[in-house]
């Protein structure tokens, strides 16, 4: 992958000439974000409960199924037929959102669940591409 090697500051400042050296990065986006790639899987984001650990709607989750679960982890996991993404409290068996918005739901013994994986990393799309919103649908 070929990178432009242009520190962006929060003013507008100006920007490197266009034809400044691009300088090559040693490692593809699979290689930094995905540690098992053979146990990693990509979902999307639906809702607004994790938007206070920065998950927002239409968010990609990076989900690794390889990785043990600690407590305080970004989870996704089946809850009853549904999949959510969730901060996972071991200590009280509760899933947490990340929004006062949303009650903390207990995990009992009468329900099904299953932990999937851990969200290892989260991706902002500010312009979806065609590819993606014809595979969400």
């Amino acid at each position: 992958m070929k990178v432009i090697p242009i520190y962006i500051e929060a003013g507008i400042t100006g920007f490197e000439s266009p034809a400044a050296e691009y300088k090559e990065l040693g490692l593809s986006l699979d290689d930094l974000l995905i540690q098992h790639p053979n146990a990693t899987f990509i979902g999307v984001a639906n809702g607004e409960s994790m938007r206070n650990v920065g998950i927002f709607d239409g968010d990609l989750l990076i989900v690794d199924r390889a990785e043990a679960t600690k407590h305080g982890d970004i989870i996704v996991a089946n809850f009853n037929g549904n999949f959510v993404c969730k901060i996972l409290d071991k200590k009280r068996k509760e899933l947490l959102s990340a929004s006062p918005d949303y009650k903390a739901v207990a995990i009992s013994e009468a329900d099904v669940f299953q932990i999937e994986g851990v969200v290892t990393r989260s991706i902002r799309l500010h312009r979806k591409t065609k590819e993606l919103l014809t595979c969400l649908h």
